[in-house]
């Protein structure tokens, strides 16, 4: 994405939240939010230059058994492995945990959604704040009149009359490897548009969990690396580094100093081709 169809991009999220000012912080996540998309689509523009698009319907990931036997190429740095970023041990639940258990535990562990495993610890499937929002909604309101109120109704009846974990989970789960690129794994979750994904060994039992923010946490390197290679580029342009002031704040890099207009230009270039760099700023001054 260019620094012009960044800033389009940037003004659009913005007018579509008419009537709230963004927040201090609201910003940097947003952009955040788009190198680490720009990351999912690189990631899925490769599985499906090297292995073809997925099935539709498929649930599961299958073990990258091809690409780590292969390995980096020579020269390639080796890339991030889910096993590298995910959160051991993993929270999960048994399927005959009743309804009311499995809410207790989603509120004690601030959790969003929890594997469910049988007795061996394979995932059998995933129980959400949506799936006990069914089972609450139906438990509220049995009855709903109209075309709209009997679809909703006919939806939600047979997970509304789950009382355990294993008749109210989402199944088949989704579910990584640890052996995966950690750029393979951010394309599932952000195809299968989940927060948190179940690792599982090649037997399908569970051995972590891994969430959106390990994965963009992973993807996305911070300003002080960014700002360690920028300044890396400045000392193969200039003959005097330290002419060059540079600074990156979210992605964003801004070089200062009293420069040559021409060695400016070619610098600005190539800070814009390096991995993770929302934009470049350039404030300075020709000599």
């Amino acid at each position: 994405m260019s620094d012009v169809e960044g800033s389009s991009a940037a003004k659009e999220a913005r007018s579509s939240t008419p009537g709230r000012a963004w927040t201090p912080r609201e910003e940097p996540r947003q952009e955040a939010l788009g190198r680490y998309l720009a990351a999912v689509a690189a990631a899925a523009s490769a599985r499906s230059t090297e292995e073809g698009e997925p099935a539709p319907g498929t649930a599961k990931s299958a073990p990258p058994q091809a690409a780590s036997a292969r390995g980096p190429s020579e020269g390639e740095p080796a890339a991030l492995l889910v096993r590298d970023v995910m959160q051991v041990p993993a929270i999960a639940v048994p399927g005959d945990m009743s309804f009311v258990d499995v809410a207790h535990t989603l509120a004690r562990e601030q959790v969003s959604a929890v594997p469910v495993v049988d007795a061996d610890d394979h995932v059998i499937g995933v129980v959400s704040e949506s799936d006990l929002l069914a089972k609450a909604a139906v438990m509220a309101e049995p009855r709903r009149h109209g075309a709209v109120g009997r679809l909703w109704q006919h939806r939600l009846y047979e997970k509304g009359q789950g009382d355990t974990a294993a008749t109210l989970m989402t199944f088949p789960p989704v579910t990584v490897h640890p052996a995966e690129r950690v750029a393979d794994a951010a394309w599932t979750a952000a195809h299968a548009r989940l927060k948190r994904l179940p690792v599982t060994d090649r037997r399908g039992r569970l051995v972590g969990v891994v969430t959106r923010r390990d994965l963009l946490r992973a993807l996305i390197r911070d300003d002080a690396e960014i700002r360690a290679e920028v300044e890396s580029l400045v000392a193969q342009h200039l003959l005097d580094p330290r002419a060059a002031e540079i600074t990156v704040e979210n992605g964003v890099v801004t070089v200062a100093g009293k420069l040559d207009k021409a060695v400016v230009a070619e610098l600005i270039a190539s800070v814009r081709g390096i991995d993770d760099v929302v934009g470049v700023a350039d404030d300075t001054e020709a000599v």
